[in-house]
């Protein structure tokens, strides 16, 4: 049986800093990223875990990671920890499926994200502007359209616990002081999320929007990084119950967002108190949605 890995630091390992979900570690010259079960609601780290979760995050980064290797490089030198470094050899159980030894890579500070259907922040944008970060688009659509074509709409990394900040492409260019760059991550993000689309969609998933990161390489190359077209990064929903004008069924945590947003939560997102702890049904039904997910996109049974 595996040990939880609960505690958020594996003493005796070089810890350098944990986010909302992730902790990461050295490991030489290379980094350990290693993904809790904890979740992550409205910029807050919610007291209740997901069991699994880390381990279906990581195994679904895997196997996407496989899927676009001749599309874009990724960051991972290994996800088996029986070839993990003598050092980690100790933790390994702990370890095991939730962890990915990396590359150390200088992090671009955008969130990549592409839309294809207009939901969430970008929907209640464009109900006030007509635009999506400032991306003009069409009269007449609602909560989740489909867009003529998808759309890159890029966010600015804050703090853990802060809003990342949406803003347009040519913010973002300006921001990170390279147009050569800016253009890269633009082009890059929706080659990405148009193969990915693809492949969700002969499974009968609704890839509806994503996000991506990005870092270089010490010799410059741009690659993938961190986690990719997982439940926490992305909307997917059941191609077979799409209904525009409504809130989709989703396998991601969307749940847990409407859950909180609901009168039985008892939760005023307004005020400075935390979210309260999920209840048993909905801890269940999320890891019920996130399962589903990776089998319906791997074809595989999740142990």
């Amino acid at each position: 049986m595996n040990r939880r890995y609960s505690e958020r630091v594996i003493t005796g390992l070089n810890h350098l800093a944990s986010g909302k979900i992730r902790d990461l570690y050295a490991v030489g010259d290379d980094l350990l990223l290693v993904a809790s079960d904890k979740i992550s609601a409205f910029d807050y780290v919610l007291e209740s875990e997901i069991p699994d979760k880390g381990r279906i995050l990581t195994q679904l980064s895997m196997w996407w990671f496989r899927q676009l290797a001749d599309l874009v490089p990724n960051h991972v030198i290994s996800a088996d920890v029986e070839q993990f470094p003598a050092e980690l050899q100790p933790y390994k159980e702990e370890l095991r499926g939730r962890s990915m030894l990396c590359r150390k890579l200088s992090m671009v500070q955008v969130e990549c994200v592409a839309r294809g259907y207009l939901t969430g922040s970008g929907l209640a944008e464009y109900e006030r502007t007509r635009t999506a970060n400032g991306v003009p688009l069409p009269p007449g659509l609602v909560d989740g359209s489909r867009l003529d074509r998808p759309i890159f709409t890029p966010a600015m990394k804050a703090e853990v616990g802060q809003h990342d900040e949406n803003v347009s492409f040519e913010d973002m260019a300006e921001r990170i002081g390279d147009p050569e760059l800016a253009a890269q991550l633009k082009d890059l993000t929706l080659a990405v999320y148009s193969r990915a689309r693809e492949i969700a969609e002969e499974r009968g998933i609704i890839l509806a929007d994503t996000k991506f990161e990005f870092g270089r390489l010490r010799g410059g190359t741009l690659v993938l990084a961190d986690e990719v077209l997982t439940p926490d990064s992305s909307r997917f929903w059941p191609a077979d119950e799409w209904k525009p004008g409504r809130t989709q069924s989703s396998f991601d945590k969307q749940y847990v967002r409407d859950w909180l947003s609901s009168p039985a939560s008892g939760w005023d997102r307004k005020s400075d108190t935390p979210p309260p702890v999920l209840p048993e049904e909905v801890v269940q039904a999320t890891r019920a949605r996130y399962v589903e997910a990776y089998e319906r996109l791997t074809g595989a049974k999740f142990d």
